[in-house]
């Protein structure tokens, strides 16, 4: 996640904020730029704004799920109704008038704004394009299987609920759940048809993850009921991924996205990875660089691996758990290096 400052008074802001503690200026997210606006009011009602201090006239809206508190995403639409660019994508909200499921939706959202950061600034497309048979599309439920079908990413929204959520993380013998997580694994479910539309990214595909031709229900079956291999922690890199070859992708594609917004993050936060064994006189700052575009694999590993290892010091310092409770073996790793390539590929 980049750093974000306001354009009103300098003060330091982040992703979620809708109000600058300094100045009080009204913050808004715009998509199509990747920042975060200070608005000022053009109307009385305050219902229309523009970036304060920036001599523009484009206009903004906020996004119309604003009014729950659960956006902060503008629209550059005139209608007061419109929906940002990540709430289109909601096909299925939880029943607010159910007690909870606010407070529920507002976590789902927080997440989902986290993904769709994530994949705007790797510049994916959400809608046909992707080479999915459907736009991305999320359905939030109660008591739903959280999965992806035909480009349809569905979250149970029990999984906003702190004590069921480690409840089913004890259940799975999971080191780690999140919301986030869900996301990320399930849109690598969606993106997947596009990275294999040739024989050769088919086959390359195949030759890292298995074949997935194989049955998925009965995988998916056998894995529940025996659990995964013993030698599991040698190839993946969770023990889901080893269920079949498209949770092996899913897993590992998420695994790719949460490196590359935590490098991004401690980038921006001045948590520098590479100052690893920095020598005395060395150029400092650090050259930066946008880790969503730039650089080879090995290279955005080299500052990942070092960056888990001090943070899982620093959360053990703290009493909790590993920041990263993950080891990635050579072929989880060349897995990784797979999807780095892929992904470029999608947006070459």
């Amino acid at each position: 996640m980049k750093k974000f400052t306001c354009g009103k008074c300098g003060n330091t802001i982040y992703f979620e904020n809708v109000t600058c503690l300094r100045c009080r200026s009204p913050l808004g997210f715009q998509a199509d730029a990747v920042t975060l606006l200070a608005l000022e009011a053009t109307d009385k009602r305050k219902t229309v704004f523009r970036g304060a201090g920036t001599g523009k006239r484009k206009k903004f809206r906020y996004c119309a799920n604003a009014e729950h508190g659960v956006c902060n995403w503008l629209t550059e639409s005139e209608e007061r109704d419109a929906l940002c660019r990540a709430c289109s994508l909601n096909r299925t909200i939880p029943n607010l008038s159910e007690p909870g499921n606010l407070d529920a939706w507002r976590q789902l959202e927080r997440a989902k704004k986290r993904l769709v950061y994530s994949l705007i600034r790797f510049r994916l497309p959400f809608d046909s394009a992707s080479g999915a048979a459907k736009p991305l599309t999320l359905d939030f439920a109660r008591d739903a299987a959280t999965g992806h079908l035909d480009g349809v990413i569905t979250i149970d929204i029990m999984e906003a609920d702190d004590v069921e959520r480690e409840r089913q993380r004890q259940h799975f013998q999971e080191p780690y759940r999140s919301l986030l997580g869900h996301l990320r694994h399930e849109s690598g479910h969606f993106y997947w048809p596009a990275v294999t539309t040739s024989k050769t990214a088919t086959a390359e595909f195949r030759a890292l993850f298995g074949d997935e031709r194989q049955d998925y229900v009965e995988a998916i079956t056998a894995h529940h009921q025996d659990g995964p291999p013993k030698d599991w922690a040698q190839r993946h890199v969770s023990a889901y991924a080893s269920s079949h070859p498209w949770e092996d992708w899913a897993e590992t594609w998420a695994h790719y996205l949460h490196l590359v917004d935590a490098v991004d993050t401690a980038e921006a936060s001045g948590l520098e990875p590479r100052a690893a064994g920095i020598d005395w006189g060395a150029i400092w700052p650090f050259k930066r660089t946008d880790v969503y575009r730039d650089g080879g694999f090995p290279a955005l590993m080299e500052r990942w691996i070092p960056l888990t290892l001090a943070m899982n010091s620093l959360n053990r310092s703290m009493g909790h758990n590993d920041f990263y409770p993950f080891v990635i073996p050579v072929p989880a790793y060349d897995k990784l290096a797979f999807v780095h390539r892929a992904i470029r590929g999608l947006v070459a």
